[in-house]
């Protein structure tokens, strides 16, 4: 009897160093759907600035393909910028100076990634972002805004370089959501996934989401 993928395997493909995020996550403020995968042994490392009392979280989904060297910066790298100086000096020993109440800062919310995205290495998510479904962020690229579902980004600051597909198709992806069905339904969907007859495939998701 053949074994089905398992999420909660963290080193998925033996001899290398690729990891499944979700069964290696510690932080509560983390969530990260079934099968998205890190190149590298240790997720948590790559979420920066991320501390407990800002609340803020990262939403990762499904099946997301995060490359080696990506970083996620969080709320607590953001200073006070509604002042003369952008200086902390209340985090320093001697200054005398209390910190400012969280409602003084420029803080952006929770960073959320979709579904399906695949993240190019070392590339920059910084806080608050929202990426769609289906996007991709090319390698190096720094983003701070937010990127449509299926929208190829890439550069510094990332700007929007093409869709992937017609709105059409893009509908219709949406539609499907092949990232919440079960994982039996997802292994015989997969030769349409990977099919690169784009109009043969457009063909057999019209019949699949009518």
């Amino acid at each position: 009897m053949a074994r089905s993928p398992d999420p909660n395997n963290p080193r998925p493909v033996p001899g290398f160093d690729v990891t499944y995020v979700k069964p290696t996550l510690a932080r509560p403020n983390i969530i990260v759907g079934d099968f998205t995968y890190y190149s590298g042994l240790d997720f948590e490392s790559r979420v920066t600035h991320h501390y407990d009392f800002y609340g803020d979280k990262l939403i990762i989904g499904k099946f997301c393909q995060i490359a080696a060297g990506v970083e996620f910066v969080m709320n607590g790298a953001n200073h006070q910028m509604n002042c003369l100086s952008t200086f902390p000096f209340y985090i320093f020993e001697n200054w005398r100076e209390n910190a400012p109440p969280l409602a003084k800062f420029p803080l952006k919310g929770d960073t959320i990634v979709g579904n399906d995205v695949w993240i190019g290495r070392d590339a920059t998510i910084l806080p608050g972002v929202r990426i769609g479904d289906g996007a991709i962020i090319g390698m190096k690229s720094v983003v701070g805004r937010d990127i449509d579902p299926y929208a190829v980004a890439a550069g510094n600051p990332a700007k929007v370089v093409r869709k992937r597909f017609d709105d059409e198709l893009i509908e219709l992806m949406l539609k499907l959501k092949w990232w919440d069905l079960p994982i039996a339904e997802i292994i015989g969907l997969a030769p349409l996934l990977h099919d690169d007859n784009i109009e043969n495939a457009r063909r057999k998701l019209k019949e699949i989401v009518k």
